[in-house]
């Protein structure tokens, strides 16, 4: 199965989400959520994270995470990552029960893929101080890819996680997720990174974006919004429209992308010193805004 049928078959599946030039979403991926340890490499932007969540609800946009929210390789129960990050799930339910809430799965959180396995783990939590359990995402469902389709343009942006074009992480995700557990997570704490993370292997990164361009190029220049490899990416007009909104385990800072007005952007928030040297979290413009109708196909 090469990666060009499982990017196809990922678009001719997606779930459509309508939207127009009113419409706003801010776009994150590869959050790896983890239990709070040594670890946990999201636990060093969680408050940069929940900062920046915070202001896109307030704001009125809609979340999509493009897969890789959750860390179910180095973890093994949601419930750990839930209890480290208990702030941050309680604000995506928000998300949710405002139906602003779209959630793609990724190889590290693949196990989303099986509807009764959201249903069991998702679905509610439970409080000890209320000695019960309390809905959570009731009635979630997770997507392995979404397209948003312009009301009045018809124009398509396809979302994914990206690694339909990386067959390790794709097809052997079982075995990727043993190698974590059993032997880089103990490794990734001595600072020693797993080799076959395109996130962590330029050569690796180089494959999988080559593989998208060409499937891009194959499909009438589609443009297609991105993650897995980590590395942001914002194409000019004219460009082969591949876009990638980056993660949120950069060194103290987060990168995402957001579309608001008919334009596309992408954006990084991270931690900055006042004068007065307080510190606080800044949203900073790194390409863009640029208005999606440039990169329509005519």
């Amino acid at each position: 199965m090469s990666s060009n049928f499982r990017l196809t078959r990922a678009y001719q599946n997606a779930r459509i989400v309508p939207f127009d030039d009113n419409s706003k979403f801010i776009l994150f991926s590869d959050c790896h959520r983890g239990d709070n340890s040594f670890a946990d490499d999201f636990a060093n932007n969680r408050n940069i994270y929940f900062h920046a969540l915070r202001h896109y609800f307030n704001e009125g946009f809609e979340y999509c995470e493009l897969g890789d929210g959750d860390e179910l390789w180095e973890n093994i129960h949601f419930e750990s990552i839930f209890e480290a990050h208990k702030n941050v799930f309680k604000l995506l339910r928000q998300f949710h029960l405002e139906n602003r809430l779209h959630m793609i799965w990724g190889n590290h959180d693949m196990v989303y893929k099986d509807p009764q396995y959201v249903k069991k783990h998702l679905s509610s939590y439970f409080e000890p101080i209320d000695d019960k359990d309390k809905e959570l995402f009731e009635g979630i469902t997770y997507n392995e890819a979404i397209v948003l389709k312009h009301r009045e343009t018809q124009q398509e942006l396809f979302l994914t996680h990206g690694h339909q074009a990386d067959w390790w992480n794709y097809t052997f995700w079982r075995w990727g997720r043993f190698l974590v557990r059993v032997l880089w997570k103990p490794l990734q704490v001595w600072g020693i990174a797993d080799p076959t993370s395109p996130a962590k292997n330029y050569k690796e990164l180089r494959k999988v974006e080559r593989r998208i361009k060409k499937w891009i190029l194959r499909n009438k220049l589609l443009i297609t919004i991105a993650g897995h490899t980590h590395r942001p990416r914002f194409p000019e007009p004219g460009d082969i429209p591949f876009f990638n909104d980056g993660s949120c385990v950069h060194p103290r800072s987060i990168t995402g992308i957001e579309i608001e007005n008919g334009k596309i952007a992408l954006i990084k928030w991270q931690i900055a010193t006042r004068e007065d040297g307080t510190l606080q979290i800044v949203r900073l413009l790194l390409e863009g805004p640029q208005k999606l109708a440039d990169y329509q196909i005519a």
